[in-house]
């Protein structure tokens, strides 16, 4: 197998404490216009700032929200994945991307919790400014040698984000092996950048989209399809690709989301993906416990891991 070779990254360029201001160039829904849930594209012109040239795909840039919580004190730094390639998105330097999703709760006393940064994002539009943070984050990155391997995407929700930058950078570079894409959401409408991923699924060979719609698909046996059964729907498509030596996979999206496609892997026999340290190496994978996923049960170094 080819050694993994992360890139060196600079790492926060901008601090809390010194932010860099940066206007908002594009806010538009990525999702199907009919989604019962609001997310959003966003891209900010850093031109002219130490962000320019030093974001990579995989990495965050923070927003800090305007304004003060219940306690007086100004509200904390949120980050966000990079949606965009690391040549800046539609190829401009100064362009950089990232995914958005409003957050909008109901409580146990039927009012409604709205995230702070998240509706604050949401609500801008091109011209108004944002103070910027980053870049941060130096493990969940396409290798150097990123053409030498093979790579398996999972994501749900706003996970996508960082799959669209590595994806569109990937292909525009005339990669030439293969990349799954497997992404879960609840319902149809929810899936996000369709119409792009879709119709690289038509246009690319060595590009396979495989949607898990969780609340409206249903497998052969009545179950719901997540993102770890597709380990199980479409074996003939992902067994032979995690076999080769040089096939690494990203996990990213909800937290909890990697303890299915763990157990997953490691009833397959894929433990070239897992680190099983005992005594979870010496159970079953359906005996995990919450203590056995927390404690035993990591990733290996062919497997990238960002949930929140």
């Amino acid at each position: 197998m080819s050694e993994i070779k992360l890139p060196e990254v600079e790492l926060n360029i901008y601090t809390p404490r010194e932010p860099v201001e940066v206007p908002v160039v594009e806010n538009r829904i990525c999702s199907k216009a009919s989604s019962p849930n609001y997310v959003r594209h966003m891209t900010f012109d850093i031109g002219g700032t130490e962000l320019e040239n030093h974001v990579r795909v995989g990495q965050s840039i923070g927003i800090l929200p305007p304004g003060k919580n219940e306690k007086g004190r100004d509200y904390k730094l949120r980050l966000y994945s990079v949606s965009s390639p690391t040549e800046g998105e539609g190829g401009e330097s100064n362009l950089v991307s990232t995914t958005v999703k409003r957050t909008i709760e109901e409580l146990d006393d039927n009012s409604l919790y709205l995230g702070v940064c998240s509706n604050y994002l949401a609500d801008l539009s091109p011209g108004d400014t944002v103070k910027m943070t980053g870049p941060s984050g130096r493990r969940f990155l396409l290798p150097e040698n990123a053409h030498d391997f093979n790579y398996i995407f999972f994501a749900t929700g706003t996970g996508i984000a960082p799959y669209r930058g590595m994806i569109k950078e990937l292909i525009d570079a005339g990669f030439e092996n293969e990349i799954v894409l497997v992404f879960g959401c609840p319902y149809r409408t929810d899936l996000l950048y369709p119409n792009y991923f879709e119709s690289l699924d038509e246009e690319k060979d060595n590009f396979h989209y495989l949607p898990r719609v969780s609340r409206e698909d249903r497998r052969e046996d009545g179950s719901k399809k997540y993102v770890q059964t597709a380990l199980w729907d479409n074996s003939e498509l992902l067994e032979p690709l995690l076999e080769k030596e040089n096939t690494l996979m990203y996990i990213c999206g909800l937290k909890g989301m990697e303890r299915g496609i763990y157990t997953a892997l490691a009833q397959k026999g894929l433990h070239q993906y897992l680190d099983l340290r005992e005594p979870a190496a010496g159970k079953k994978p359906t005996e995990w416990d919450d203590r056995d996923m927390k404690r035993y049960v990591k990733p290996s170094p062919r497997t990238f891991v960002e949930v929140y």
